[in-house]
């Protein structure tokens, strides 16, 4: 028996790290019975035969899981946000910080192609609420050194919509991952998917980073099953105000007497931010469970 960390999925084929070594293994059926499938970033137990090919045996407890992509074990999420082509959307911004935050994800915000346009105020917005804020302008060197010591021990998935840059980031900093780029389509103001399967790469100064197809506008009550009392858990500027309004069972849309709505007013939270917790709380208002 090994132990490891399942690197790659493709077609059934699960390709475990052992050691220095990467061993293609199948699942044993027994979890599809348990309605578990092992999934990139799970660590797993592997048995290995004389023909040196592998099956999982185990899968050790998760951190945390998803879905769509399957992934597992991710300790952040690399939010890359674009400044133009496509210009940024903070709604979809905010629906992934939301979700890194319900699934014990650190979320880290990074504004690609700031050498072609500027953002005014907008770094600003995600500073004040309290995440970490990386600007890049690929003029500039600063921000590359930025963003690897972000990555160094950590498991990342690099998450934002298409065209955004994503893989185009990853290949500035120098790693030697060579990602495969797409063009952004003009009609649709997104670019073309280039990722097709999950995969993570280990970093050679401790970690792993993951560009990854799937973690993009992503549709909240159709993945994590977060529920309409959760939300205000999943928004930085909420949660330390929850339980300090007049009223018990707040929404914190409309309600007089309302902590958030007083800090909204106060300038302590940004309006886009409370514009983004608004519609998703419309959203999943009336739905009891949600299902990713």
């Amino acid at each position: 028996m090994m132990n490891g960390r399942i690197l790659k999925a493709i077609s059934g084929f699960y390709y475990v790290q052992c050691g220095s070594g990467l061993i293609e293994c199948r699942a044993k059926g027994i979890f599809r019975k348990r309605g578990l499938s092992p999934a990139v970033g799970d660590e797993v137990t592997i048995s290995v035969d004389q023909n040196e090919k592998g099956v999982i045996e185990e899968i050790s407890p998760r951190k945390n899981a998803f879905i769509r992509p399957p992934m597992a074990n991710i300790d952040q999420f690399i939010v890359v946000v674009s400044a133009v082509s496509p210009s940024p959307n903070l709604f979809v911004v905010d629906k992934l910080l939301s979700i890194a935050e319900y699934k014990d994800v650190e979320p880290i915000i990074v504004f690609t192609k700031l050498d072609m346009a500027q953002l005014p105020g907008v770094a600003d917005i995600y500073r004040q609420a309290g995440f970490t804020v990386i600007e890049v302008d690929y003029q500039q060197k600063a921000w590359k050194q930025q963003v690897l010591d972000c990555l160094a021990g950590k498991v990342s998935a690099f998450c934002g919509n298409s065209g955004v840059g994503k893989s185009t980031l990853l290949n500035h900093l120098g790693l030697g991952l060579s990602l495969k780029t797409g063009e952004t389509s003009e009609k649709l103001g997104r670019g073309r998917h280039t990722t097709r399967h999950v995969e993570l790469f280990q970093l050679p100064f401790g970690g792993y980073i993951a560009d990854t197809p799937g973690f993009s506008d992503v549709d909240l009550h159709r993945q994590e099953g977060i529920l309409k009392d959760q939300l205000q858990y999943t928004f930085r500027e909420i949660a330390p105000l929850v339980g300090q309004c007049k009223f018990v069972g707040c929404s914190h849309t409309c309600e007089k007497g309302c902590a958030v709505l007083a800090a909204l007013e106060q300038g302590k939270i940004a309006p886009s931010r409370h514009q983004s917790y608004v519609a998703l709380y419309r959203a999943v208002k009336d739905i009891k469970d949600w299902q990713l």
